[in-house]
């Protein structure tokens, strides 16, 4: 690749970008991106001297701080007044018209996330400061250089700062939230706090998955010549800032009222959280003209939204069992209306929450609904309790099956695979691929057979009759027998594989295999003290263990029976590098990744599915993806699979 080639490729990469994360529009495929990444990359290693100041590869992160340092911006950042209905709307344009006249209003939505100022100087991004005091702020740039819609390099050549908002879509709000649930992290308690702790990351390869947003709302220092503000902004979003999606200019009140109401009614549908509408007015002659209070700018307000805060009483605690045997308390409430809709429930994620936040059964709350959708409770009002609120009790017994339950702290599990709410799931993850791998059995034929009562549990699908599946909607012969043959070439599979699709709380494919070489099918009987001598098995995993075993110890004994799996013998490997080494695989390789996994096992390796500071080699193939990525940002040695089969040899 010449430079002239790395360049133009580094344009495509940015405009493919740009056409994903800004205009929702794709141009290529995940794969396209990937590859023409990774050409770039290579590039960049080879000449490093040469690496442009707007490649992607600027955004990976993986610069950590020991703290954030300060830094003043050029021009304030101001707070803005506050304005509720449409009486203090019509009291505020008074204002505005006894001052200068009629005017005409720049009208936009006011997303709730945390303000960013982005200063960039010959069009390059050099400084990103939160909005601080107003005056002075912490400096981010490691990590807002990781957001996707922030350009790296602008088409302007003069100082400019460019104000907005750093938002967390409320789908990727709730998906943060449940991983943090499933590693036993606080949650966030709503978009805003999420996005303002992503930008506070001391390790900015953590913001760069946070699929952080930024929208532009205004400018400080900055010499455009347009005269509206509109105009400027629309300069900014010609150099490739996200647009709002929707913004009015109105001239009256009953036109700014009518574009808030659109904006209360398209408030479930657009994707960022929204507290209301700012008003500005548009020509930035008379913004100068009107000037400022001591606290925010006479040309502009916030018109709030009406709270979805709401007080409400928790009558009850029930409990959901879900699919994975989780436990989830939820909070039965008297009905409260917000927004139109009767909400009668709301979710408490675990009973760690219940403790950190001091319910009882009683109490006066307020609740909110998160992301305009899930309602949570915020806040217990304890100087309201009466002394009759009874405190909420930790489960010892699954409410669904009544098998005593897991208790692991953050989480609550039933591990019975009997139980009806976590049947489907448990088969499903039976019949994947890296378990069992059962071909033709997908999430919608395993809910057909459990809803039909053809099984009822894993061990079930060995005792699948041709009568059974005939009576059944689409099941043809050919059909039939597929599926009955696919289960029947599961008998005699490894051990490991049988562990690992038992779908035992914290016990994985490395973990299954350390297992079943170890004790064979003597696991059902082992010994705390047995299974964490294995190296790379601990308490949790331990205990996890320990309990599945204890509840479904017969029904384990009656899998082994049907399926009479092969077991496998302890590999004593002759000293090589692989040899106790951990290993990722990742990228097309020239015979399948299973293989090349087989291999390394033989040599006494633990290959792992994600990379981790822990990782000590990452082996790749062609369209290698973002395994990569995160293994060079890491510091893990990476090698080709040629690079790898000479280390065999």
């Amino acid at each position: 690749m010449t430079q002239t080639d790395y360049k133009n490729n580094i344009k495509i990469l940015n405009a493919w970008a740009k056409a994903y994360y800004v205009d929702d529009a794709p141009l290529a495929t995940d794969e396209e991106y990937d590859k023409l990444y990774h050409d770039v990359l290579a590039y960049e290693v080879a000449y490093p001297q040469a690496i442009a100041e707007d490649s992607p590869t600027k955004r990976v992160g993986g610069v950590v701080r020991e703290e954030f340092s300060k830094a003043t911006h050029i021009k304030r950042m101001w707070s803005m007044e506050d304005v509720f209905s449409p009486t203090e709307v019509e009291e505020w344009l008074g204002r505005i018209r006894k001052n200068v006249g009629e005017s005409v209003y720049f009208c936009e939505p006011k997303f709730d996330g945390a303000s960013m100022n982005l200063l960039y100087e010959e069009g390059k991004l050099i400084r990103a400061i939160t909005r601080g005091d107003g005056v002075v702020g912490e400096e981010v740039t490691d990590n807002v250089r990781t957001i996707k819609s922030v350009p790296l390099t602008i088409a302007y050549e003069g100082r400019i700062e460019i104000r907005g908002e750093v938002v967390i879509r409320k789908d990727d709000f709730e998906a943060i939230n449940a991983e943090r649930l499933s590693n036993g992290e606080a949650l966030f308690a709503n978009p805003r706090n999420a996005a303002a702790g992503s930008l506070r990351q001391l390790d900015s390869a953590i913001t760069a998955k946070r699929r952080l947003v930024f929208y532009p709302w205004g400018l400080g220092e900055n010499s455009l010549p347009q005269t509206l503000l509109s105009q400027k902004m629309a300069v900014i979003h010609g150099w490739g800032f996200q647009k709002p999606p929707y913004t009015q200019e109105c001239r009256t009140i009953e036109e700014i009222e009518d574009f808030y109401q659109m904006l209360i009614a398209k408030r479930d549908e657009i994707p960022m959280m929204m507290d209301g509408m700012v008003l500005k007015v548009d020509e930035i002659a008379t913004q100068e003209e009107l000037g400022y209070t001591v606290k925010y700018p006479k040309w502009m307000c916030a018109y709030k939204f009406p709270a979805i805060e709401k007080v409400t009483t928790i009558n009850a605690i029930t409990l959901q069992v879900g699919r994975t045997g989780v436990v989830t308390p939820v909070a039965e409430i008297e009905p409260v209306n917000i927004e139109g809709a009767m909400v009668a429930r709301a979710t408490l994620h675990n009973f760690d929450e219940i403790e950190r936040k001091g319910i009882r059964i009683g109490d006066k709350v307020i609740i909110i609904r998160s992301g305009d959708v899930i309602p949570k409770i915020i806040k217990v009002l304890e100087e309201r309790r009466t002394g009759t609120e009874q405190p909420v009790l930790r489960p010892t017994h699954c409410p669904t099956c009544g098998c005593e339950l897991l208790d692991e702290g953050t989480l609550i599990k039933c591990q019975n695979l009997h139980c009806s709410d976590r049947v489907i799931n448990s088969i499903i993850h039976f019949a994947k691929k890296g378990c069992m791998n059962i071909d033709g059995l997908g999430s919608k034929i395993v809910e057909q057979l459990v809803n039909e009562k053809i099984i009822n549990d894993i061990l079930d699908l060995y005792f699948i009759t041709p009568e059974a599946l005939a009576t059944l909607e689409g099941f043809k012969t050919k059909k039939i027998d597929n599926l009955l043959n696919a289960i029947q070439t599961t008998i005699g599979t490894p051990l490991h594989r049988l562990i690992n699709a038992m779908g035992i709380e914290h016990i994985g494919e490395v973990a299954s295999y350390a297992l079943a070489t170890e004790f064979g099918l003597g696991i059902t009987e082992v010994t705390r003290e047995q299974i964490i001598s294995i190296d790379g098995i601990g308490e949790e995993m331990a205990n996890s263990l320990l309990e599945f075993m204890r509840v479904n110890r017969d029904f384990v004994g009656l899998l082994f029976k049907t399926i009479q799996p092969t077991v496998e013998q302890k590999i004593h490997a002759q000293e090589n590098p692989f040899k106790d080494k951990t290993v990722v695989l990742t990228g097309t390789m020239s015979v399948s990744r299973g293989e090349v996994k087989e291999r390394l096992e033989s040599l006494g390796a633990k290959v792992s599915g994600s990379v981790s500071k822990k990782t000590d080699f990452l082996i790749y193939g062609e369209d290698a993806g973002s395994k990569l990525t995160k293994a060079q940002s890491l510091g893990v040695k990476t090698l080709t699979e040629e690079v790898m089969r000479g280390m065999m040899d």
